[in-house]
């Protein structure tokens, strides 16, 4: 499941006349983006000669992208970092990692994990299964194992879940 290249954001527009890009990031926060000095746009290296939040956006320069029109062209691209540059504190997990785990309540499986929902009060694990979609809040009174290696993660549901 865990791959070399972690996907961290999308180019959405540009930003100026000098070759800026709008990042919309797909982490916990802009700021996070702005910590890296090199991004992988299409498998490639490319460096980052600037970067900054504004807003819930990130801006960027890329080295080589010097026009509007050049930035332009990289407009719906994915951008990319090495997750070995990257450390999370313990319990935290890149949701690249998390989809498609199998999901367990005691032993039985109930589905795969096929997205994370972000929420204002916590993250919410959309699972599918046999019997239907469920929602389940990704907090320490339902999850009680995420196993990375193995692929799965197991839950304690309450009725109605």
């Amino acid at each position: 499941m865990a791959d070399n290249l972690l996907e961290i954001g999308q180019i959405v527009s540009t930003h100026g006349v000098r070759g800026e890009v709008r990042v919309t990031p797909w982490c916990d926060s802009p700021a996070f983006l702005t910590g890296f000095s090199t991004v992988y746009l299409r498998g490639a290296p490319v460096n980052v000669e600037s970067s900054r939040a504004h807003k819930n956006l990130v801006l960027m320069k890329l080295a080589g992208i010097d026009t509007v029109e050049a930035a332009q062209a990289l407009r719906d691209a994915v951008l990319s970092i090495d997750r070995s540059g990257v450390t999370l504190p313990e319990g935290r997990y890149f949701i690249q990692d998390l989809i498609g785990l199998a999901v367990y309540d005691g032993a039985e499986h109930i589905g795969t994990l096929t997205d994370v929902l972000t929420m204002p009060a916590h993250d919410v694990y959309q699972v599918r299964g046999e019997d239907g979609e469920r929602l389940i809040p990704a907090v320490p009174e339902f999850v009680n194992e995420i196993d990375i290696p193995a692929g799965i993660m197991r839950v304690s549901l309450i009725e109605g879940m």
